[in-house]
């Protein structure tokens, strides 16, 4: 492109529009206009960065003479970013209007399923136009139904849909995002329900997910509550046929979280008209009760019938560290931005922009910073570690691969070297557990029996057994594997590294019955392949006791093997 492409950001220094400029301040030939209501927080802004875009801080007023400042700037392209998409009231469309009017392509971050549904109005104004008109450019809906699509590959039909955002604590959180939740949580919505349209109202319904992106440490087990966001008018669009579409977020901490329901039940029972005038104090609990882990995440679900009209399940999973996060609902815009200083500007008419961005126009940007992605299949009879893993499955080394490949039966042998803690008390507790004693070279071999998607592993080391039995997590142990020792419950992330399986506990029970994580063991517990042999390494120790047990040593198939 010969002449930069000028685009016009309104709410440009705000918390979407920020991180929009930051996403696309490394491109020379963009000129971006950083705009909202006042000029010195936009100069202050642009005055901060130091960026390959020009940046032009100016003064914005959407309910001033928009068809003025418009005409003033002149833009290829006007991104609103401001919001509340929710309070827009009488005026809600006239930047739109006079998007269309200009012939200026535009863009917006709406989360109000209201106000997205509401554009296709303005459909053939558009199309006479030739400006592409695209509402709700964001990760609800985009993103969500480009994995959906990628998901439903195969299925001859989608009979559920299920996605959540779960933002990190630390996330700086908009005074808008805030009131656009305040102004629907408790107050009826739409959505697809057992085939049908029926009533429902956001954060008064909740369910928990765990996001485990194949292969990395996933989120903890989180409580997402139902939101009134694009998604739940436009997915039913593009899949008719699919019975239920229910969208969740899951913000933390969860008391916080948990006080937000209560408050949604007093405006659904009509105690509270709305939470719109407690926004400002929700702005500040959010923004000053921040503990837990610095990452976020996000999950897809799509349940349906394959080619033989069996059902199947299929997930998708994002975790994004740190910072990264909150860069995602902006990057929507950033990839169509992007694909338009290439000369592929989208078709023109007015529309929600669930079709104009696919899973492989995000993996891109994904990959420039730390945030990963993966699929499972949640169904069929894969191998436990198979199911568990993914997508990350294909990566391992062949050895584990082999190990943990089998249908009904299978045995390995090898060699270990075993070494004991020194304290008595940590001797009991092998003891009880059945772990053998130290040796400096001792035979040890492993059986294998699957069964109605259980493993049960008998370990022998020399004279002394030593069983467990793993199996998928249920519940707050969602796709954790699940090691049952006798009464105990070790819930663990299967953690692909280099040429590496670890194993990372995540959670304990007794009888079922949570324990306190400061209480729990700690386990350095690996497989790794050597030479084309497989090796394990173990070593279990606990913060009062010290080294409990460690044995490391090598496996290899013996006699017959009952292969998958």
């Amino acid at each position: 492109m010969t002449n930069p492409l000028k685009v016009l950001i309104v709410g440009g220094y705000g918390t979407f529009g920020g991180r929009l400029v930051d996403l696309l301040s490394d491109d020379a030939r963009l000129v971006l206009i950083v705009a909202g209501r006042s000029s010195h927080r936009a100069i202050e802004f642009c005055s901060k960065r130091t960026v390959q875009a020009r940046l032009v801080p100016t003064a914005f007023d959407r309910d001033g003479d928009v068809d003025e400042q418009l005409r003033k700037w002149a833009p290829h392209v006007l991104v609103d970013a401001s919001g509340p998409f929710q309070s827009y009231g009488a005026r809600r469309y006239e930047l739109m209007e006079a998007c269309i009017a200009q012939r200026v392509q535009y863009l917006d971050l709406a989360d109000g399923a209201e106000f997205v549904d509401g554009v296709s109005a303005f459909d053939a104004a558009a199309r006479a136009a030739g400006v592409a008109v695209l509402s709700g450019v964001s990760s609800f809906p985009v993103l969500t139904a480009a994995v959906v699509r990628h998901l439903s590959v195969g299925m001859t039909r989608v009979v559920s849909i299920r996605a959540g955002i779960a933002p990190s604590p630390y996330a700086r959180v908009g005074s808008n995002v805030i009131r656009a939740i305040a102004s629907y949580a408790g107050k009826a919505v739409a959505l697809r329900r057992g085939g049908k349209t029926v009533t429902a109202y956001p954060f008064t319904e909740s369910k928990r997910f765990t996001i485990a992106p194949p292969g990395k440490l996933p989120l903890r087990n989180t409580l997402f509550s139902l939101v009134d966001v694009p998604d739940l008018r436009a997915l039913p669009e593009l899949w008719p046929e699919a019975d239920d579409v229910w969208m969740g977020a899951g913000p933390v901490p969860e008391v916080l979280h948990r006080v937000l329901i209560v408050f949604a039940w007093l405006v659904r029972v009509r105690l509270l008209p709305s939470l719109l005038p407690l926004a400002g104090l929700m702005v500040a609990a959010v923004n000053r009760c921040r503990w837990g882990e610095h990452r976020g995440g996000m999950f897809v679900t799509v349940h349906g019938l394959d080619g033989r009209q069996r059902e199947v399940t299929h997930s998708w999973h994002l975790l994004a560290e740190g910072d990264d996060g909150p860069y995602i609902p902006s990057m929507a815009v950033e990839a169509l931005i992007r694909k338009m200083l290439e000369g592929h500007t989208p078709a023109p008419g007015a529309r929600a922009a669930v079709q104009d961005l696919e899973l492989s126009d995000y993996r891109a940007l994904f990959a420039t910073r730390t945030i990963y992605t993966g699929s499972r299949e949640e169904s069929g009879s894969p191998p436990l570690f198979e199911r568990l893993l993914g997508d990350a499955w294909l990566g391992l080394p062949e050895a584990i691969k082999r190990l943990h490949t089998f249908s009904s039966e299978s045995e390995v042998a090898g060699r270990c070297v075993v070494e004991r803690g020194p304290g008595w008390l940590s001797n009991c507790i092998a003891w009880l557990f059945g772990l053998p004693p130290a040796a400096a070279d001792l035979p040890v071999s492993v059986r294998l029996a699957s069964h109605s998607g259980q493993e049960r592993w008998i370990r022998t080391f020399g004279r002394h057994e030593f069983t467990s039995t793993m199996r998928q997590g249920r519940g707050r142990s969602e796709r954790l594997l699940s090691e049952w020792i006798g009464p105990f419950e070790f819930a663990q992330a299967l953690v692909v590294e280099v040429e590496a399986l670890r194993f990372v506990m995540r959670r304990w029970t007794l009888w079922g019955v949570p324990l306190p994580r400061w209480l729990a063991p700690h386990s350095n517990s690996f497989e790794t392949e050597e030479n084309g042999r497989f090796r394990f390494h173990v070593d279990l120790s606990h913060p009062w006791l010290g080294r409990i047990v460690r044995y490391r040593g090598w496996l290899d198939h013996q006699g017959t093997v009952r292969p998958r």
